[in-house]
């Protein structure tokens, strides 16, 4: 790491480092707001994959990371607020690439009809309120909504963050899924051909949604020139693909595809029909056959280095489908509403041992250890969907956990979950990573993480450009309320 001494820099005065104006409603949440302050003597996991450096300073001016070295060389600035942090952590801020503003759930116990609810769709809230509060106290620090079915409060909640009116990550709005026929969500547009695609993403462009994903019935035209359209705004498009498989859709330029290959990748299920979505359980039988090391799955790996495309883990919302798994934390149900949890809790349990869940759960983790290990960029979200037990920022904090049970070290996991989003979205050169120049997006836990990475869940403060956010008040403060805001 670079040794900067800033013993010299010019200090603002006492209004903070952003200089902005807050709510109340933020201000409150907020527990350090100094132009210049010096976390000492701590951790350093910087995000980059390498160990983590002990006994560390890290000084912050003016919402940027103005030095990081060993703690008995760095100088602080004059007048710094100085945080003595021994034992304590500090990582990069999260990158959540599959973090939705929604909720779903069954609402089984409600409806006394064993999970079904019917036309017109599926249970769907939108959590404009919970979800930003949850995610920043978790350690996100910058989020993709990867997929909106509110569009216009996906927006709405990106403005007042940005404008320091609500607590929450910085934002790349996702546009409204790009759908063919037949969809399951009432919520959805369902595409009638290529110029509609192209239209759908002409319109959200001028709206302000800045990325794109196509979703399980689209068909490989609509697809083509949706990708070309985003391309051409300079928009990356990302895919939870069924009807088109993957190497059809990284023949079409494709960016990025959701939840990895075992549960979306439909290419060898026998009889699949071009641009139909096969039915039942095909498509996680065809992936049970296989060997992530046989020359099947290789050679998708090497297809998609070849042509950079990203593949985002996704793991939380599987395992919620395992029987067993995850195990329950009070801090998941306390958070809900009380209808929230009453219907996860009916959902988990029926879930069966004898289903091939963790069987598939698994496959998936050693094709995503053998992607990384081929060259490919892999990216990390939780999908805060399924029966409801995938919280926002608890489920990212998951992921992570999970990426080191496939056998990632805690570093790598670590630097999936940051920098590897950061390089996605081209923001590497701002945030990410732990360095000097960079803005002072960085989470402060009480703990090792890279040797115990269950620790990663013991966060204190959040920093984002530089401003400290308290986790418990931002936790506390949703307690009882996800589901219904």
């Amino acid at each position: 790491m670079r040794l900067v001494s800033v013993a010299g820099v010019v200090l603002l005065g006492a209004i903070g480092v952003a200089g902005a104006q807050r709510s109340s409603d933020v201000a409150a949440m907020v527990s350090v707001d100094a132009p210049a302050f010096v976390l000492e003597h701590v951790r350093v996991v910087d995000g980059t994959g390498t160990a983590a450096s002990e006994d560390q300073a890290v000084v912050v001016v003016d919402g940027k990371i103005q030095a990081i070295g060993p703690a008995a060389s760095v100088k602080a600035p004059e007048g710094a607020q100085r945080l003595e942090r021994a034992g304590y952590t500090v990582i990069p801020g999260l990158v959540g690439m599959h973090d939705h503003l929604y909720y779903t759930d069954s609402y089984a116990d409600q409806l006394g009809t064993k999970g079904t609810i019917g036309e017109p769709g599926l249970f769907v809230a939108e959590v404009p309120y919970t979800a930003p509060r949850l995610y920043l106290a978790a350690g996100v620090t910058t989020m993709r909504t990867t997929g909106s079915l509110e569009p216009y409060t996906d927006l709405k909640v990106k403005e007042r963050i940005d404008a320091g009116l609500m607590p929450g990550p910085a934002i790349d709005a996702t546009a409204p899924y790009l759908e063919g026929t037949p969809t399951r969500f009432a919520q959805m547009h369902e595409l009638t051909g290529p110029d509609d695609a192209k239209r759908l993403v002409e319109y959200w462009a001028g709206e302000g949604m800045t990325s794109y994903k196509a979703y399980m019935n689209i068909s490989r035209d609509e697809l083509g020139s949706a990708i070309g359209s985003a391309h051409a705004h300079k928009f990356k498009l990302t895919a939870h693909l069924c009807s088109v498989t993957w190497p059809e859709a990284i023949a079409l330029g494709i960016d990025d595809l959701e939840h990895g290959p075992v549960f979306t990748d439909t290419e060898f299920v026998a009889d699949k029909k071009p641009d139909a979505c096969p039915a039942g359980s095909s498509r996680g039988d065809s992936w049970m056959a296989l060997d992530v090391n046989g020359s099947k799955v290789q050679g998708l790996i090497r297809n998609l280095v070849e042509h950079h495309v990203a593949v985002t883990s996704t793991l939380p919302v599987f395992e919620a489908s395992v029987a067993g798994r995850p195990k329950l934390q009070d801090r998941v149900l306390e958070a809900m509403s009380d209808a929230s949890a009453r219907s996860y809790l009916t959902m988990r349990g029926r879930l069966s041992s004898s289903s091939p869940a963790a069987a598939l759960m698994h496959k998936e983790m050693d094709f995503e250890l053998a992607f990384v290990r081929g060259g490919g960029l892999l990216l990390a979200g939780p999908d805060p969907t399924g029966n409801g037990g995938v919280l926002p920022g608890f489920g990212d904090q998951r992921e992570i956990e999970l990426l080191v049970e496939a056998g990632f070290s805690p570093a790598e996991a670590i630097r999936i979950g940051t920098e590897n989003g950061a390089v996605y979205l081209g923001k590497q050169d701002r945030i990410g990573t732990l360095a000097v120049g960079k803005q002072a997006d960085m989470v402060l836990i009480k703990g090792d993480p890279s040797k115990n990475i269950d620790e990663i869940e013991n966060v204190e403060t959040v920093f984002k450009a530089g401003v400290g956010y308290d986790s418990k008040k931002l936790i506390e403060s949703v307690r009882g309320q996800v589901g219904i805001r």
